[in-house]
């Protein structure tokens, strides 16, 4: 498994996010430009350049044609299915990750959690663990990849199965293993079977 992460996306104008733009197929710059803002513009080319130099780097492939998505919108490679890959974006951040089986991240700000969303995606054990941490923010975020990554990894997509995926024994009986990151403004967490 690879990981490629870049963290300077943040400070890119217009005139960076136009040069990006001219550098995606046709059909990725269509997607980047249903983005009204500049900021999610930046996010989904950042991403998808960060790919395409992983998918050169590791495997030699310098054309991508439009990804095969799942029911729940997880992406593949026509051409490559031997090759998975994953790809998240926030304000601070894009990652790919790559691999020969499949694989699920999620990279988030740490931002001020809401207590509406700590109820609806936590579990009584997950808010006591935020609730007595001296980060609340961080806890909540690293606990929020986590879930984010498996769910990514299993194709399931978010929905209201948020308050258990992360029981040990679900985790344990799948082979799941998931690496957590803390960055500086972001963390960024990694699922994979083993």
């Amino acid at each position: 498994m690879k990981v490629f992460l870049r963290d300077d996306i943040e400070q890119m104008g217009q005139t960076e996010v136009d040069e990006l733009l001219l550098r995606l197929p046709e059909w990725r710059r269509e997607q980047a430009l249903r983005f009204k803002h500049l900021s999610g513009r930046r996010e989904c080319a950042s991403a998808f350049l960060l790919l395409a130099d992983a998918l050169r780097s590791e495997y030699g492939i310098t054309h991508i044609s439009p990804f095969l998505l799942s029911d729940h919108g997880k992406p593949s490679l026509v051409d490559h299915p031997d090759i998975h890959f994953n790809l998240s974006h926030c304000r601070s951040a894009v990652l790919c990750v790559i691999d020969d089986s499949p694989v699920g991240c999620d990279v988030e700000t740490i931002r001020t959690v809401r207590p509406s969303l700590l109820a609806y995606t936590m579990s009584a054990e997950e808010r006591a663990f935020i609730e007595s941490s001296p980060n609340t923010d961080l806890a909540f975020t690293m606990l929020w990849t986590r879930k984010e990554a498996l769910l990514k990894l299993t194709g399931e997509g978010v929905g209201s199965a948020m308050h258990h995926i992360l029981l040990p024994e679900r985790l344990a009986d799948a082979r799941i293993h998931i690496d957590t990151t803390i960055c500086e403004g972001y963390v960024y967490s990694v699922a994979r079977k083993l």
